[in-house]
């Protein structure tokens, strides 16, 4: 039993990354170009719909890792399944988020960057970062917490360039940093800080912040 257990997470690992590295390939291939800074239209809802899933997935998956691990135990459609409806949380999000997105102006992204940083301090951040660490079964549960927890870094990633791979890059470091390792105020409060002066920079000098126009 113990060996099966042991293939099974060996299964979950490789298909786990495996998925996250395609997923940040076809989100490369559809962001490419489409980088306007803040200024950024999504384009058709079919094009933003790929762009967002496969984004989510790059950026998303690694972090889920050890809860989807957590799973095997559970049986061999328990990862799976655990997956597919935390992604679907995910793809939700993006739904709201294709409604309500507007191009930004700098100074519009500048407040909604300084929001962000606030938010990294507040204790609803804090207790979706430590949910989201925990053992949690059900996929569409912890995906509520993941939201909660990153909802700020996808904020400013929104903010300052939707479709901007750099600052995909950026954003997915942060969150898997935030889900990988418990919340300490020597760490997180110098990124909060420096999120907050992202947007200070980005109202009064934007021509400093590359990819904002």
């Amino acid at each position: 039993m113990s060996g099966t257990k042991t293939a099974g997470a060996g299964v979950v690992l490789f298909t786990t990354l495996a998925l996250a590295a395609a997923a940040w390939v076809v989100a490369v291939q559809q962001m490419r170009r489409m980088d306007m800074g803040a200024a950024t239209e999504l384009g058709s809802f079919r094009f933003f719909a790929v762009a967002w899933v496969s984004m989510t997935a790059a950026m998303m998956l690694p972090g889920a890792l050890p809860a989807l691990l957590g799973r095997v135990r559970a049986g061999v459609v328990a990862a799976p399944a655990f997956a597919v409806s935390y992604l679907a949380v995910w793809i939700a999000i993006g739904l709201v988020a294709y409604v309500t997105y507007r191009p930004y102006s700098t100074a519009v992204a500048a407040a909604l960057t300084i929001a962000a940083g606030l938010y990294e301090l507040t204790p609803l951040k804090r207790a979706c970062r430590v949910r989201c660490q925990e053992n949690v079964r059900s996929g569409s549960r912890f995906g509520v917490y993941c939201v909660g927890s990153s909802a700020g870094l996808m904020l400013v990633l929104l903010a300052v360039g939707a479709m901007s791979v750099t600052w995909m890059v950026i954003v997915a470091a942060l969150v898997f940093a935030q889900k990988a390792l418990p919340p300490k105020p020597l760490i997180d409060v110098p990124v909060a800080s420096a999120l907050v002066g992202l947007g200070i920079a980005i109202a009064a000098v934007p021509s400093s912040i590359p990819g904002i126009n």
